[in-house]
């Protein structure tokens, strides 16, 4: 799923029209049309909405919304901001449908500041609120009417669904939030995201309790070869149907790849124990840690499934450069189909010559994170993925490490600056944060919209370690798609954890139990909704 700017999204619109033969006013009503739907299935008992509405093509959306929405029995209000001779175009021709076949509902045009306390009084009795003032094309800030409008939004707990965008947005932000602009419980888009949708918290509302409220995308008629993105942004979630495949009833473990999860010093057990853990769970065939011999005993301990490698070790309970003799190494990576390391791997002693010879000497897929990120740091000439698969997974502090730059300076430029290190150096660079994004060797990047605050303990980056190993071990034909389907999973998986728990007690392992409910979830629904963010209910 490509993410479009407000100018592309435009032209999806015009092209479907001009060469696919889907008139504007079909493309409405089908958005119209579907946040209706999304509306009665969110809110099945709803009998009251007040529908906002400016005089351009989103107002038309909510034109649309508010006709199918009194259609199916509800008391519906709309709330014009302007006067009914000012909506022009595709808009007007929604409202003049609204007004012939509904006559139940009124359309009530707010034109100053006198008619403020009416629609106050509107909103105050609604149990829905429809922001279908403006969309995608807008740019901010808000002014005038609408200003009071989104304040008087404010002081009420009623929902608020937004049409294609909380009103106030800038669809081409990349930022995580946008102050002036409507709250939204949920937001509907259409045909694709824009950059807001993947990049905003736009249903930020802390009344939630911190739980994300939903936005989808519905699809209204636009066929596919007339989406075009010029960004080379795509939406990770898309790639979670590699993970949604049946086995082969003829399966057996030898199919899904071994995986050898190398880490771990004295005093940190958990680390290496934690990928291993999730590597099992996200479906590898076997696991293998290799860890100091010293530790051996408290990892095992994680499962039964797990196998184990003791590693000689320094005089800090560090790895040893030892492991890597020749036949100690060989032994190591024989018949292993993908190498992670660096979970607890320590700093101390051998630790980070160990991680960049182990790096250096295996050809089989690996996927560097933790300590052994920090082991490149300053010498990222040795880190090179041409003719085989390498994956980072730095959060902003080991980037910053390893571009030689400030935290403040990775977080100003995210997109450009992972764009740049994954095609120099020919790699898969997982840069992890508010909305991980996945650059790959040809430039392209996925950005990633599941997951919480929940997360922001240690551990986590250990279990998202695993499961990308454990993709690349059973997808190896289907790099991209499989490190995207990692990261989407682990979030998606915290998500369940938090919806079950409360986000402060949520531990990193607990992402782990909530993997099979994030294999069974799909992004689409039978309502031709795709969740971008937020659980489907």
């Amino acid at each position: 799923m490509k993410i479009l700017t407000a100018t592309e999204m435009q032209a999806v619109d015009r092209w479907t029209a001009e060469e696919f033969g889907v008139s504007l006013d079909a493309l409405m009503e089908a958005a119209g049309g579907a946040v209706a739907k999304f509306c009665l299935r969110k809110y099945p008992a709803l009998s009251q909405v007040v529908v906002l509405c400016g005089k351009g093509n989103n107002g038309g959306d909510g034109f649309v919304a508010a006709r199918i929405l009194a259609q199916a029995g509800c008391l519906v209000r709309v709330v014009l901001l302007g006067r009914i001779d000012e909506v022009k175009g595709e808009a007007a021709g929604a409202l003049k449908r609204l007004r012939d076949e509904v006559s139940s509902v009124s359309v009530e045009e707010l034109v100053d500041e006198s008619g403020l306390d009416a629609c106050e009084q509107r909103l105050g009795e609604a149990e829905l609120l429809l922001d279908a003032l403006v969309g995608t094309g807008f740019k901010p800030p808000l002014r005038g009417l609408a200003v009071s409008l989104r304040e008087m939004v404010e002081k009420l707990d009623t929902p608020v669904v937004a049409v294609d965008l909380p009103s106030g947005w800038d669809a081409n932000s990349t930022e995580q939030t946008a102050e002036g602009s409507f709250r939204a419980d949920a937001v509907v888009s259409f045909t694709a995201p824009k950059m807001a949708h993947v990049f905003g918290h736009l249903t930020r509302n802390e009344r939630t309790g911190g739980v994300f409220g939903p936005v989808v995308v519905a699809g209204i008629g636009s066929p596919e070869d007339a989406v075009v993105s010029a960004s080379g942004l795509t939406w990770s979630g898309a790639s979670k149907v590699l993970a949604e495949r049946p086995r082969d009833v003829n399966s057996n473990k030898g199919k899904f790849g071994h995986v050898l999860i190398v880490g771990g010093c004295y005093g940190k057990a958990g680390a290496p124990a934690m990928a291993s853990l999730a590597c099992l769970r996200a479906g590898a065939g076997l696991v293998t840690a290799a860890v100091p011999k010293s530790i051996l005993d408290s990892v095992t301990r994680i499962a039964p499934e797990l196998m184990m490698v003791p590693l000689a070790e320094g005089t800090k309970g560090e790895v040893s450069f030892k492991n890597l003799d020749g036949a100690k190494l060989d032994a190591l990576v024989a018949k292993i189909s993908v190498v992670a390391v660096g979970p607890g791997l320590s700093t101390e002693g051998d630790a980070s010559a160990f991680a960049r010879q182990i790096v250096e000497k295996t050809a089989v897929p690996v996927v560097i994170d933790a300590d052994a990120l920090n082991a490149f740091a300053g010498k990222t000439e040795l880190l090179n993925g041409e003719g085989r698969v390498m994956v980072l997974t730095p959060h902003p502090g080991e980037m910053a490490r390893l571009a030689g730059m400030t935290v403040r300076e990775v977080e100003a430029d995210r997109v450009g600056l992972a764009r740049r290190f994954a095609t120099k150096h020919k790699l898969t660079l997982v840069l992890k944060g508010w909305r991980t994004l996945i650059a790959h060797p040809d430039g392209s990047i996925a950005v990633n919209t599941s997951g919480n605050p929940a997360m922001a303990k240690g551990g986590s980056g250990d279990i998202l370690t695993g499961i990308v190993a454990a993709m690349l071990a059973q997808f190896p034909k289907d790099v991209a798609r499989a490190v995207e389907t990692a990261v989407y999973l682990h979030g998606l998986a915290a998500d369940f954890a938090a919806h079950a728990m409360d986000e402060h007690a949520v531990l990193a392992t607990d992402t782990v139990t909530y993997l099979s409910d994030a294999f069974r979830y799909r992004v689409a629904d039978a309502d031709g909704f795709v969740w971008i963010s937020g659980l489907r209910s």
